[in-house]
């Protein structure tokens, strides 16, 4: 059997045989994470994943990574069972990783290493709780073949492939437009936005009708005292 043939015949599983057994909050930011992104690159030629078996080497069954989520840019954003990275002709760009007790030194120690073999541009680890990271966000990126660390700016990280910048208010991550400055949402939260702002459009177009009834009451008194004011100094000049 040829090299080609054996390699075709190997089976890479869809998971790896190991339960999440993470807490509320470490899958909340992961969703809350994905849904982002998403709603960031809608309609777009991007592929975004979360808990996604990521295969780095054709042949090899064991050659694997799970991250929390990744983003491909100028990829096909259909639906995957698995990331072959040679089927792909891509590795993930950005990945984000949500840190927890159980995945900590995975997430800063394991991981890193094989985001670096593989050419990931950019790395981002999180941690909710402030329990386990120190600080809890912390960025990496490739520089001269190695993902070096990112030192903030004004206690902000700049994600460049994606011109987005990361930050922690009140320990919850938020992340923002780096051109425009503009909040980056998710779908619900932009959806929520969007009926705030026609909220608000429609009363201020109330208020607006409301300020030009008025005007037109004040002109109209003022009209009527100004004829009744003519009415007087023509009877004054009548009499005399």
């Amino acid at each position: 059997m040829s090299i080609a043939s054996i390699k075709e015949s190997i089976e890479y599983p869809e998971s790896d045989g190991e339960p999440m057994g993470e807490t509320d909050l470490h899958r909340d930011w992961m969703v809350r994470i994905l849904e982002i992104l998403r709603w960031r690159y809608r309609g777009q030629r991007v592929y975004i994943a979360s808990d996604l078996l990521v295969y780095y080497e054709e042949g090899s069954a064991s050659k694997f990574v799970v991250p929390d989520d990744f983003i491909c840019l100028d990829c096909d954003p259909g639906r995957r069972r698995t990331f072959k990275t040679w089927v792909e002709k891509r590795v993930p760009d950005v990945v984000f990783e949500v840190t927890s007790n159980s995945s900590s030194r995975v997430d800063t120690v394991k991981k890193p290493v094989i985001y670096e073999q593989i050419g990931v541009k950019e790395y981002f680890i999180y941690d909710p709780t402030s329990d386990y990271l120190e600080p809890a966000l912390q960025g990496y990126r490739m520089v001269d073949g190695y993902l070096k660390q990112i030192q903030p700016i004004n206690g902000m990280l700049e994600c460049e492939t994606l011109q987005l910048g990361l930050r922690l208010i009140d320990q919850e991550l938020e992340f923002f437009d780096l051109g425009t400055g503009e909040i980056a949402l998710d779908a619900a939260q932009a959806e929520r936005a969007a009926r705030e702002a026609e909220r608000e459009a429609k009363e201020a177009e109330r208020d607006a009708k409301e300020v030009e009834r008025e005007a037109k009451e004040i002109a109209l008194a003022k009209n009527q005292e100004l004829l009744l004011e003519i009415e007087r100094l023509k009877k004054m000049l009548g009499e005399a």
